[in-house]
């Protein structure tokens, strides 16, 4: 291909891009982490925490240990109906409600170890720094408002008369629903549950008046109506071309649940999208007329900006009264767009849209007769996560099926929250948090493997001690060991990689390995052998391995910091290195250090966990809450439920590509007798149609069918999912007719 031609092509344009931010020096680098707002309606769970607050940290922690100048933003999301229900059904006013939850959510993500008080960064405000925003802020409702004059003035918002749900009381009062509290049939699925204008089975949105058999959540038995009503829109369909060659340029870097999401809302055709709502809790409306006087933002329209205004409030609060004193100008240097910068936002897969269409929408639409150096820069990946269930159902706030993460850090390690979330993170799909597993990685994975290396690696050391001097002080590390030295550099190099496309587990995994070969390197060198030697050469067949392992020690408190700061904090003491890991480089972990004379004190790093003690504590919280049934992360079912479940043997005839599903194959299955039946089945990633067609398969036969994307299922597949990326159909291990029983 040309040139030419290739600098013009759009994907390869914004590869070309990201390689040149790689190429330029790091400090030159600004970086903009962004995290999708919890909604201050009640506690984080740990739903939140693997969707979006763990893996933001993890990747700021990150960048900063690059040397890169980063930036942290995210907040309370504190407008919406939601809110003001809880405020009349305790009494209280809706910034009484958000105050409270505000606080309590950022108190829990402090102890949780993120960075959110890390207002100026310790290397100067020049390097950026955190702020945990709220949308309640005068200053961004200040800001808000300008988008909303500056939109209206460019022509991409204007007045329509819609169409909305109301409920109507008995005194004749009229109440406007918003969308998230009308359930009703989607027009386009069936399917029963869908809101008042999207439905989440299929993806789909529609007008008010599409929506089958509609229903008020708040008040069930109140009439619904629908009325008019005047509103602002959004003109999406203006933009329409310009977010299709968007998405086009973040094709290889955007995850398949985030290409098809944003692919499926374009392929519908954008339209105006309303950004106001009747009610009287919010952002007001700017401009001229009674009209908007009853009127408030649209919490969705007005969410998203908190990215942007939450900069701008950083750099006027906080870095503009630093020691410093930088210029209140000072957040163009992460929002306006140039080769040095890059914006990676973090949420779970429902907010997918937001930040692939909505967001980008009203950048571009501000964007709109700007020259190029005054241009907001657009994202460079939307990290989504799919969703974290609990006992195989998704956490609900409302539903109060949830495990509450300030319970939790209670009662529990942060760090070993963090190391669980990590490697059960919900990168590719969902995953489930049970109890049992909690357990069995802390104990077997954290103390068994890391904890254990570093408790026989400073237990040695200290045995070889006398009068308490350290024998390793010095002596050559790991340049001793070129073996060892090269396999810890290349997961060094690996985890590096994977971080840099936000694949957190599969970095971690790779740093625990080190812990994992320095095990078997201390077994292989057996230095407890040579300790009580009189021989200096023996002696030194004992220190020279132990002390190439302190320095493995030092590698491995730097490279612990973003998954787990409080750990790796202690063991920066435990081996008296001077400041604190979280300053260094990942790309200067392998140097020597400043080793004590002296050895500190040491103790173990974490505390093992017993599974029954911590059930009887969750069903103790479980029978305070008045729920004594079950405990929260333990799926029990009685032996009558489990035997409705019909399960059988079926052979697949046909497999066909789903017509509106990129990762769904349509699977005709004979069940014997000439009977058939069609299942839709999420296979497309780790089989072809001719691995599955003629093949036996288990399937469940008694499921209630229902429309998957406007196909018929009729059953379930059973396959077996490792959590890692494997997944393989349950099959029998020998020819057995359709149709037969499994039992």
């Amino acid at each position: 291909m040309h040139v030419v031609a290739l600098l013009h092509n759009c994907e390869f344009a914004h590869l070309l891009n990201m390689w040149l931010f790689e190429s330029r020096p790091v400090d030159s680098q600004h970086v903009a982490i962004f995290m999708a707002w919890p909604y201050a309606n009640g506690p984080l769970h740990l739903g939140h925490v693997a969707g979006n607050c763990l893996p933001a940290d993890i990747q700021y922690k990150y960048e900063r240990m690059r040397g890169r100048r980063v930036l942290l933003l995210s907040g309370s999301d504190e407008h919406g109906t939601p809110i003001t229900v809880t405020a009349d059904e305790t009494g209280k006013s809706p910034q009484e409600i958000v105050d409270e939850n505000h606080t309590a959510i950022l108190d829990s993500l402090l102890k949780l170890g993120c960075s959110w008080g890390d207002n100026i960064d310790s290397r100067g405000v020049d390097y950026g720094g955190a702020l945990y925003g709220r949308t309640s802020d005068s200053r961004h409702h200040e800001l808000v408002q300008g988008v909303i004059l500056e939109l209206h003035e460019k022509g991409f918002l204007e007045r329509k008369t819609m169409e909305q749900f109301c409920s109507i009381r008995d005194n004749g009062d009229i109440q406007f629903l918003p969308d998230r509290y009308v359930l009703g049939k989607c027009p386009r699925c069936s399917s029963d549950g869908a809101r008042g204008d999207q439905c989440d089975s299929c993806g789909s949105t529609y007008e008010a008046d599409e929506l089958i058999e509609p229903v008020s959540k708040l008040n069930p038995e109140d009439p619904v109506e629908i009325r008019e009503t005047d509103h602002l829109f959004f003109r999406l369909d203006l933009l329409q071309k310009d977010l299709e060659d968007h998405a086009s340029e973040r094709q290889r870097v955007w995850k398949p649940n985030v290409r098809s999401m944003t692919k499926n809302w374009l392929d519908m055709g954008l339209r105006p999208r309303a950004v106001t709502r009747d009610i009287e809790w919010g952002v007001s409306i700017p401009l001229e007329g009674d009209v908007w006087v009853s009127k408030r933002v649209y919490v969705w329209f007005d969410a998203v900006q908190g990215y942007l205004t939450c900069a701008r409030i950083w750099a006027e609060q906080y870095a503009s009264k630093s020691d410093d004193g930088a210029d209140e100008d000072i957040w163009k240097k992460w929002w306006i767009h140039e080769e040095s910068l890059k914006h990676v936002y973090f949420m779970g897969k429902d907010n997918i849209p937001f930040h692939t269409i909505i967001w980008p929408a009203i950048l571009l639409a501000l964007n709109t007769g700007k020259d190029e150096h005054e241009k907001l820069h657009l994202e460079d990946n939307v990290a989504s996560n799919e969703y974290l269930m609990l006992s195989g159902d998704q956490f609900s706030t409302s539903r109060k099926h949830a495990v509450w993460l300030p319970t939790f850090l209670e009662r529990y390690d942060p760090d070993s929250l963090r190391y669980h979330l990590t490697i059960n993170m919900p990168e590719l799909h969902d995953t489930d948090f049970r109890w049992d597993e909690f357990v069995e990685r802390v104990n077997s994975e954290l103390i068994g493997n890391y904890g254990n290396y570093v408790n026989r690696v400073l237990s040695l050391v200290k045995r070889a001690s006398k009068d308490g001097m350290n024998p390793v002080a010095t002596l050559p590390g790991l340049e001793a060991y070129p073996d060892f030295k090269k396999f810890i550099e290349s997961k060094i190099e690996g985890a590096i990689d994977s971080m840099e496309r936000q694949r957190f587990k599969e970095a971690l995994r790779k740093i625990m390995d080190i812990s994992q070969e320095g095990n078997g390197f201390l077994q292989r060198s057996e230095p407890w052998k040579y300790l009580r030697s009189d021989d200096p050469e023996e002696i030194q067949k004992a220190l020279l391995p132990l002390s190439a392992a302190w320095h493995s020690l030092r590698v491995l408190s730097i490279l612990t910091y973003p998954y787990m700061p409080f750990q790796s904090e202690r063991l920066w003491g435990m081996i008296g290195e001077p400041g604190n890991p979280r300053d260094l480089l990942w790309d200067d972990a392998m140097a020597s250090g400043e080793r004590p004379p002296h050895l500190p004190e040491s103790a173990p790093l974490f505390t093992r966990l017993d599974l029954e003690s911590i059930l009887s504590d969750e069903e103790s919280t479980d029978t305070m809450n008045n729920d004594a049934s079950h405990i929260e992360g333990v799926a029990f079912v009685d032996f009558d439920t489990f035997a409705s479940v019909e399960l059988r043997i079926g052979k697949v005839i046909s497999v066909d590509d789903h017509p509106d599903a990129d990762r769904l194959y349509v699977v005709k299955i004979s069940e014997g007798d000439e009977q058939d039946r069609t299942v839709c089945a999420g296979l497309k990633d780790y089989y072809t149609k001719e691995d599955l067609t003629g093949s036996l398969v288990v399937f469940v036969a008694n499921l209630e069918p229902r429309k998957l994307r406007g196909v018929m299922s009729e059953g379930m597949l059973l396959a077996a999912d490792d959590g890692k990326g494997a997944v393989r159909l349950i099959r029998p291990d020998g020819d057995i007719a359709p149709g037969s029983n499994v039992r």
